[in-house]
């Protein structure tokens, strides 16, 4: 069964264990990366063998809707390193979205920066956050 990508959230962890929304996300980036591949191959082999090593991991960025007072909660976040995590699914209830993670949790710690995005004539003002993952990123119970 296919879901919509609609209330998808970036959260982190203010304080204590409670996970918050950071800020409505844009978009999110490919959660986890392929591994790299080891080659085993040997002079007995008709053709190249591998086995998978480490899996890659890139920072992942985040395009929001620009706004100065939440560039400087993100900015201010920086070189700190942050729970943070993507939640799939949320309740709606007269007009408003709350984050429940009910399709899926994926946490992890990282370091966030900030930056904003150029633009041209007539575009709405955005930014980019970007993540550097310090762990590894895992699926939570729902």
């Amino acid at each position: 069964m296919a879901t919509s990508s609609y209330k998808s959230f970036l959260m982190y962890k203010k304080s204590g264990a409670t996970y918050e929304k950071l800020v409505d996300i844009k978009d999110y980036p490919d959660i986890g990366g392929s591994p790299e591949t080891l080659e085993t191959t040997t002079l007995s082999d008709g053709m190249q063998t591998y086995i998978n090593g480490i899996q890659s991991s890139e920072a992942m960025e985040f395009t929001i809707n620009y706004d100065s007072t939440t560039y400087d909660t993100i900015d201010a976040l920086a070189d700190t390193e942050t729970d943070f995590a993507i939640w799939f699914g949320g309740t709606e209830s007269a007009g408003v979205v709350t984050p429940t993670g009910s399709e899926g949790k994926f946490e992890f710690k990282g370091f966030i920066s900030i930056r904003v995005s150029g633009k041209g004539v007539n575009e709405v003002r955005e930014a980019v956050i970007s993540i550097a993952p310090s762990t590894v990123i895992n699926k939570s119970a729902s």
